[in-house]
């Protein structure tokens, strides 16, 4: 649903017994397109709208002081929809009250507030998709991609066997804003990438897939220093060096820390927020050839 309602594409996930990993993207061009109407639908699916908001929306309000007071709110709601916080306080309140709710119990539910990683650059966003669809593997909940259910991976591969639906979507008959987007899609084909529609992921599918499973071999814990034969050509493709990929999945600790992405990018987002250095600098350069 928060798919739906933010500007703010879901890449990648994996649920973890006592967490969860997300890799998103957030669209702020997209938000600036939406007309207020839309911005107020989109905010009502998940609070209530106050009173001077919704006569604006029916064309009630009669003065310029009302009017300009209901868009500088939903001026506010706009900027809420492409924010990260707010995504995840949407998220991690509904969790919260249903664990309450089934624990017949108040107050904190999770630990702390969430932590973040800005993705630079495609290698790092390869980097991070393919980091959380192989959690559970490296953490033996999961044999194989196609056996690891609470992934994004796995919903990938489920896909493929399945037939797009052709009914009217539920979000159209709910008068939902969008057709629900569950997943940004992957391209059909490397070479396509210049024709595929908005939000697509610059990796083929069935490079990605490739991807994954190959890793995968990898890191399990009973095949411990086992690396396959064949390289996927993804990663010359993106020079990323094939054996410090696996080092870095294999690892349960993350050497980037607040950035991933290639050492140019590294340094221009420090630039950007008046720092000198950045951690990740070392595992960038090993990883990122």
């Amino acid at each position: 649903m928060l798919s739906e309602v933010f500007a703010i594409d879901l890449c990648a996930y994996a649920v973890m017994s006592n967490h969860y990993h997300l890799v998103v993207h957030i669209d702020n061009e997209r938000a600036q397109d939406w007309m207020d109407q839309e911005v107020i639908e989109r905010w009502s699916c998940l609070y209530s709208i106050p009173v001077l908001v919704a006569r604006y929306q029916r064309g009630e309000t009669t003065t310029m002081a009302e009017q300009d007071q209901a868009r500088a709110i939903i001026g506010l709601w706009r900027e809420r929809l492409t924010n990260l916080s707010w995504y995840m306080r949407s998220l991690n309140e509904h969790l919260a009250r249903l664990a309450n709710a089934e624990d017949q119990c108040k107050g904190r539910f999770w630990e702390g507030r969430f932590k973040s990683q800005a993705l630079l650059d495609e290698a790092g966003l390869l980097t991070c998709m393919a980091y959380v669809d192989l959690n559970p593997i490296r953490a033996g909940m999961a044999q194989r991609p196609e056996t690891s259910v609470f992934t994004s991976i796995y919903q990938r591969i489920q896909a493929l066997s399945t037939r797009p639906d052709r009914s009217p979507s539920r979000a159209k008959r709910n008068n939902k804003p969008n057709k629900r987007r569950p997943l940004s899609p992957l391209l059909a084909t490397f070479c396509n990438r210049n024709n595929a529609p908005a939000h697509t992921l610059p990796f083929a599918l069935k490079d990605y897939l490739e991807l994954v499973d190959w890793t995968g071999r990898a890191v399990r814990e009973d095949k411990r220093g086992h690396i396959p034969a064949h390289t996927p050509p993804i990663l010359s493709r993106l020079n990323i060096d094939h054996q410090h990929w696996l080092s870095h999945m294999q690892s349960h600790g993350d050497p980037f820390n607040r950035v991933v992405g290639r050492v140019k990018g590294i340094k221009d987002y420090a630039e950007r927020l008046g720092q000198r250095w950045l951690c990740g600098m070392k595992a960038s350069q090993q990883l990122f050839t």
